[in-house]
């Protein structure tokens, strides 16, 4: 199936931090900003069904071949979220003409939480694992080899260390991977070589390899750098770190100078608060 564009659908919102990739979660982040608690979890009842959506001449909202990034402000398989999770599935199976991208942390959940009509998978489901250090890795990826799934990705998102996951490759079931810094408060660094080694790993064996961004904190030749959100797309993309290459003119956007919002908005460029 070809995508011809990407979707966020959160089916439920809020989470309970898990291990050391959670401690400066960006959902917690900004719902405290909006004065809500993180870790309060509800069903998000106005957009829960939202891949079955129409308009008013009858047409699906969501437009076959999309993407759609399932429960980013969660985890798919969180055990509180278990009473609505079926429902899911079967809006799920009934949009076959979507791509359905679901990312956990909660690996070991998964087995227990597929539909029971799963059988090696649904051609529609793309199953995926975060996995942000060495420990990690070695935690959830071997458990996601075991499920049977037709298609299979990993995040390394945000990346806290250096990864070796080539011997993970080697059975050709990995299809991509993603990987990103931290950012918002309490951002740790991410290491140009760390990126540089997965990307080399990825390349090796064929599979696909995006990196998404630099994060708020990038250490490159021993030099740290604050790189606004704005900026770290462009600077990944220019890093020539992506598996295929990406060819394409990278604009270049004025960075922040004088807003104390420097490090964690989307780009001075459009909120109007920096000073010219």
């Amino acid at each position: 199936m070809k995508v011809m564009g990407e979707i966020v659908w959160n089916t439920w919102h809020g989470c309970k931090k898990y291990s050391e990739g959670c401690e400066n979660c960006y959902m917690f982040y900004l719902d405290e900003q909006r004065g809500k608690n993180g870790s309060e979890i509800y069903k998000v009842k106005n957009n829960f069904n939202m891949p079955l959506k129409k308009d008013r001449y009858g047409n699906y909202k969501i437009q076959s071949n999309t993407l759609v990034r399932v429960c980013l402000t969660s985890d798919f398989f969180l055990e509180e979220a278990d009473e609505w999770r079926d429902e899911v599935w079967l809006m799920i199976k009934s949009r076959p003409d979507l791509r359905f991208w679901i990312l956990t942390k909660r690996a070991f959940r998964i087995a227990d939480c597929l539909p029971n009509d799963w059988g090696e998978g649904w051609n529609n489901v793309i199953l995926n694992v975060t996995v942000e250090n060495q420990k990690r890795a070695d935690e959830r990826i071997p458990i996601l080899l075991d499920i049977p799934a037709k298609h299979k990705g990993i995040m390394t998102a945000p990346l806290l260390s250096e990864i070796y996951i080539e011997p993970y490759l080697r059975n050709n079931q990995i299809e991509h991977i993603i990987a990103d810094g931290e950012n918002y408060r309490g951002a740790r660094p991410c290491n140009y070589n760390w990126i540089k080694s997965l990307y080399e790993q990825c390349k090796s064996y064929n599979v696909k390899f995006e990196f998404l961004g630099t994060g708020d904190i990038f250490i490159k030749d021993g030099k740290e750098y604050h790189i606004c959100k704005a900026y770290q797309k462009v600077q990944a993309i220019r890093s020539g770190l992506n598996y295929p290459p990406i060819f394409k003119d990278v604009p270049i956007q004025k960075r922040c100078v004088y807003c104390s919002r420097r490090f964690t908005c989307n780009g001075c460029d459009w909120c109007g608060k920096c000073i010219k």
